[in-house]
């Protein structure tokens, strides 16, 4: 049994994280969050106290963050600002979480010796074009084009640098889009399933032939813990479940499910600087540390979702409304 800290625990893929460390393992685990926009607490409703704590804070202030490291056997990254529209808004909150948060963890898991593992993103590498064979490997090169993917790119060569500087014990892994329950209804997938439940048309930024590679949360965190437990410390993995599919076929598809014309939806203009397409090649670590995902097929990971978001909308519902107030002042 191992003592996890968990930073950004309360966010999308934190809090399913800290749930399936729950029912795998014995582990106890701590949550650093700072409780932003995308942190919230009802995402960690009924965990079982004795194994579960939240602290409510920020990975950029130095004192919090180093006596937690101390305490814990185990950090694991996951906090971040991680919405591309937001980061073209405004850069501030990108350098400071993703950069300057970074760099305190790292600090502090140098000084007390401590495992440590980064939660990172396919975005780093950029965009491959939509008629391009290739795939993202552990050895492309990086090309971030935003903010956002710009600040987790730097952040991952600070964890390098730690590595190889001063023999930090660390792994990362760049993760392609996840999709699953808890995901704040900003996000594409769940903000189209939603406005489905509330009789609204989806919006589908241009003609929605940028193809992302989607994966279940679920699967993005069990290949999480096999990299903690079995990983080479210094390397690098690549999680992805083989789930391309452009932006035009997922919200058709949602349509499909929910039982709506595939066509039911509008057309918005496109943001700046979308990426074309991200494809991931897990074969590293299929191969190496045997990790297969649960949901292989895109459509059953996609159903999954759509019977979490409606059955839970007491979760999601209290922030839909400022959701579409954001976006209906740019038109999307």
């Amino acid at each position: 049994m191992s003592s996890l800290l968990v930073t950004g625990g309360a966010g999308f893929i934190g809090c399913n994280f800290v749930r399936h460390v729950l029912d795998h393992t014995d582990h106890t685990v701590t949550v650093l969050d700072a409780l932003t926009y995308a942190g919230n607490e009802a995402s960690l409703a009924g965990l079982p106290a004795n194994r579960f704590r939240l602290v409510v804070g920020s990975v950029c202030d130095p004192s919090t963050v180093d006596e937690l490291v101390a305490d814990h056997d185990i950090t694991v990254h996951f906090a971040a600002e991680s919405h591309n529209d937001n980061s073209l808004n405004d850069p501030s909150p990108f350098i400071q979480t993703n950069l300057v948060g970074t760099f305190e963890l790292l600090q502090a898991v140098r000084k007390h010796d401590k495992r440590y593992h980064h939660i990172s993103t396919d975005e780093v590498y950029g965009d491959l074009e939509l008629d391009d064979p290739a795939k993202f490997t552990e050895n492309t090169p990086y090309n971030p084009s935003s903010p956002y993917s710009s600040t987790k790119a730097g952040s991952d060569l600070l964890v390098r640098a730690w590595v190889r500087s001063f023999g930090v014990r660390a792994t990362i892994s760049n993760c392609s889009n996840n999709y699953g329950p808890y995901q704040h209804v900003e996000k594409f997938i769940p903000r189209q399933i939603t406005n489905v439940i509330d009789g609204i048309r989806p919006k589908l930024y241009g003609a929605g032939l940028n193809v992302r590679d989607w994966i279940h949360v679920d699967d993005h965190n069990a290949a999480v813990l096999r990299i903690i437990d079995d990983g080479k410390l210094g390397e690098t993995y690549l999680i992805g479940a083989d789930g391309e599919e452009n932006n035009k076929s997922v919200i058709e598809l949602i349509l499909e499910l929910m039982g709506q014309p595939s066509d039911a939806y509008d057309h918005v203009n496109d943001r700046p600087g979308h990426d074309l397409r991200y494809a991931i090649d897990a074969t590293r670590l299929r191969t190496e540390l045997g990790w297969e995902p649960r949901f292989p097929d895109f459509r059953s990971g996609l159903a999954d979702t759509i019977d979490w978001y409606r059955a839970n909308e007491a979760w999601w519902r209290p922030m839909k409304a400022a959701t579409e107030a954001k976006y209906a002042k740019t038109g999307q």
